[in-house]
């Protein structure tokens, strides 16, 4: 779900909203990811010190110094502490992990409160195509007792989750890319329609935004008990609030904070139709 959104500006970047966009929430015990260019050190720093947060910290080649010296731990004398696999998307991908304690600092270059170096291995195998291997390095505040290499694996796939979940959806059934309005406040005010709707749906237990937007085109009625407009008004509202967020990791990716909790097949009185094929 995304509780937040901010407008980058044309001379400015992404980077410096990672502070201010987060800022108000209440941060404190959550596992927070991010996509790597915001693996900066003052930005690791502001979220264990200020907002008593954990973080996992991907770390790609864009810093070649810090890569470099993840890439050249004795990964070759770790074993592999956790896999899994799955097919979907028309390919078969595994992943394995490695996770190597580390001090303070690493060799000179200061990674904020980190405790744990990670590996994750990853294997796709596309249909009709030839495998590929890739391996994405990161560090985490977390301790090896806090959090297993399980544990650790779920947040990093969790984050690189962000973009099926939220900007894929945008992209793909919204046609957000396809967009033409660029004037005034509506380029940053349809994003946030979007996210509302998506938070929504998935909210009240959609698993298939595609499919369900379908429904409600093809049947708009569906969309009034969504909105609260039932037929049996309640003295007391007709929607209470979703029950609290259950699950404490937070992901901020491009221009997003995602808290994602378990779905919820109904909200208050409200409960989601039933969407056909």
């Amino acid at each position: 779900m995304t509780l937040a959104q901010v407008e980058v500006g044309a001379k400015t970047n992404e980077t410096t909203h990672f502070q201010p966009l987060p800022a108000p929430l209440d941060l404190a015990g959550a596992v927070v990811t991010f996509d790597a260019l915001h693996s900066l050190k003052a930005n690791i720093s502001w979220l264990v010190e200020t907002k008593k947060a954990h973080y996992v910290a991907v770390i790609k080649t864009n810093q070649p110094t810090a890569y470099s010296q993840l890439a050249a731990l004795p990964w070759r004398d770790i074993p592999v502490q956790h896999t899994a696999s799955a097919p979907g998307h028309g390919r078969r991908e595994s992943r394995s992990i490695k996770t190597c304690g580390i001090a303070d600092q690493l060799d000179g270059i200061a990674f904020p409160h980190a405790r744990l170096a990670i590996r994750v291995h990853r294997r796709r195998k596309p249909t009709g195509e030839r495998e590929t291997r890739q391996s994405v390095y990161a560090v985490t505040s977390l301790d090896a007792h806090q959090a297993g290499p399980a544990d650790l694996a779920a947040a990093i796939r969790g984050h690189w989750g962000v973009e099926n979940s939220s900007h894929h959806i945008r992209d793909v059934t919204f046609a957000e890319d396809a967009s033409t309005v660029h004037t005034g406040t509506a380029p940053r005010a349809m994003p946030t329609l979007r996210n509302l709707a998506i938070g929504v749906l998935k909210t009240l237990g959609a698993d298939n935004i595609a499919k369900t937007t379908r429904a409600i085109r093809d049947e708009p009625q569906r969309a009034l008990p969504i909105l609260g407009i039932t037929n049996n008004p309640d003295a007391h509202g007709t929607c209470s609030s979703p029950a609290a967020v259950a699950h404490r990791t937070a992901r901020f990716s491009n221009d997003s904070v995602c808290i994602p909790a378990p779905p919820l097949r109904s909200v208050g009185d409200l409960r989601l139709p039933p969407f056909g094929m």
